[in-house]
């Protein structure tokens, strides 16, 4: 009796756990069940934007081949041989001496009724002729009205006698890790095909200075670049451009151009035959700990100016060691995206840029330039030449002020100065930094240096400042870069 009335409220408790379990299993399952039938087709969205999406097959003629042959001398044995050889190839030769075309296949989507069509520069660069094939089964050719390298994005052109089906830009910067998405375009050569997936990442860089891709595992194959990435309303949320493979085929790693990156893009080219991006005229490096540190800087953030040639910047009074903390308006993390936003902004404008500068914030009024039209920038004027050579070691570093006779070795101009560094210590903070022999400090503490004593001033005030850290601005070929080193 006893021994019943012990067990009995834990066979009930353990009754209601498998109760309240088989409750949640349920509900788990018909949460699935209603998402895996929202999402069971999407038949009607694949049959709503499939008219928009073309086939781009191009064509580019391959030189001659050269003949390449040996001569032989008159009488040689081997005369009649090759005359022999010579004679059965003849004809192939005389095939493989002709130009030859070759066919390359892409895929792009009809952004408006009057035939503008999207797709990559890789896709039709080079080519001679383009053709562009349509859900329909027509055939068009098209001529190019722009090209953008640096994203990789093409507009071309169609004369159609008739509306053409097409597709309009989303925002992709509303898309979120887990949203669906689906991909439409020509893989591998197939024809019209569909995929689906997910945004997997997004704020992806590859390798160009304007970068902002959205990760997928929807399947990209070769043939689907230049494609459209949809979201669920059938808006262009991006092109797709790259996929990463060991084998050049899609492992779910897949790679679309934001469409907010592309419209501006495509604006530009119809509009201009070009892009106009924004230029600031600055050289600039990302804002570790360290260098936080050693300039007085709450947090790690901006982007830190290492060189201000002749530009809008220098006009506006932007200088070496300032920290671009906001862009019109817009607060700046890094490097990569004050690049992206300065690109994005309209040539001629004035816009106020925040810099940290000696422990506070200034504003800075700059009129920006064009990107496309700078050449070449040119590093800024080195400061005026030392005296008294000496040489001392710091910071495991064997440092020389600057002589004729270094200048000389380095192949520097009769005006370059600065203190250079003759060694340093393969165990020191610096070498794994990145400095070597050869390198040349003209900044200390953000003050320019020509002298060892100079140098040993700006140690001491950072330490008396209680600075962690002393901020260095080194020189190697011309080109300025920030290291931030330990106070010992």
């Amino acid at each position: 009796m006893n021994s019943q009335a012990i067990t009995l409220p834990v066979q009930r408790a353990g009754a209601q756990r498998g109760l309240f379990l088989a409750f949640s299993v349920v509900a788990l399952l018909l949460a699935q069940t209603m998402i895996a039938h929202a999402r069971e087709s999407m038949a009607d969205l694949a049959e709503q934007i499939s008219p928009s999406v073309v086939n781009i097959t191009t064509s580019t003629t391959i030189a001659a081949a050269t003949n390449n042959q040996p001569t032989l001398p008159d009488g040689s044995p081997f005369e009649d041989f090759f005359k022999n050889f010579r004679d059965r190839q003849q004809q192939g030769e005389n095939d493989q001496r002709r130009p030859r075309r070759s066919q390359a296949l892409g895929s792009g989507f009809v952004i408006s009724e009057d035939g503008y069509i999207v797709t990559n520069n890789h896709v039709i660069e080079g080519s001679d002729e383009i053709m562009i094939e349509f859900f329909s089964g027509k055939e068009l050719p098209a001529t190019i009205i722009g090209t953008d390298p640096t994203t990789d994005i093409a507009v071309l052109k169609v004369q159609s006698d008739e509306p053409l089906p097409f597709v309009s830009f989303g925002d992709s910067d509303v898309m979120r890790v887990g949203d669906w998405v689906m991909a439409v375009g020509n893989p591998l050569g197939q024809g019209f095909s569909v995929s689906a997936g997910i945004v997997s990442a997004r704020n992806r860089a590859l390798s160009g200075s304007y970068d902002d891709f959205i990760q997928t595992d929807a399947a990209i194959n070769r043939g689907n670049s230049g494609g459209p990435l949809f979201n669920m309303d059938g808006d262009v949320v991006g092109v797709n451009t790259a996929i990463l493979s060991p084998n050049g085929g899609s492992i779910g790693i897949g790679f679309s151009m934001a469409s907010n990156v592309v419209s501006r893009v495509v604006d530009q080219l119809q509009e201009f035959g070009e892009t106009r991006r924004g230029w600031l005229g600055v050289r600039i490096q990302d804002v570790d700990a360290d260098v936080a540190d050693a300039i007085g800087l709450q947090e790690a953030a901006g982007a830190l100016v290492t060189d201000v040639p002749e530009g809008p910047a220098m006009k506006a009074g932007v200088k070496a060691g300032d920290v671009i903390l906001s862009f019109d308006g817009q607060d700046v993390t890094d490097t990569r995206e004050l690049v992206r936003i300065v690109g994005y902004s309209d040539i001629g404008k004035a816009v106020r840029v925040v810099v940290f500068r000696d422990g506070e914030t200034q504003t800075l009024l700059v009129t920006l330039g064009r990107r496309e039209d700078v050449d070449k920038v040119v590093p800024a004027s080195a400061p005026a030449p030392g005296e008294d050579p000496v040489e001392q070691e710091i910071f495991g570093l064997t440092i020389a002020e600057m002589t004729d006779e270094l200048r000389q070795q380095l192949g520097l101009k009769s005006s370059a100065s600065g203190l250079v560094l003759k060694d340093v210590a393969e165990d020191s903070e610096a070498y794994e930094k990145g400095l070597r022999a050869g390198d040349i400090i003209t900044e200390a503490g953000q003050q320019k240096v020509a002298s060892i004593a100079a140098l040993q001033e700006r140690i001491d005030a950072a330490t008396e400042a209680g600075r962690k850290s002393l901020l260095l601005l080194v020189r190697r070929d011309g080109d300025p870069r920030f290291v931030a080193l330990a106070i010992q």
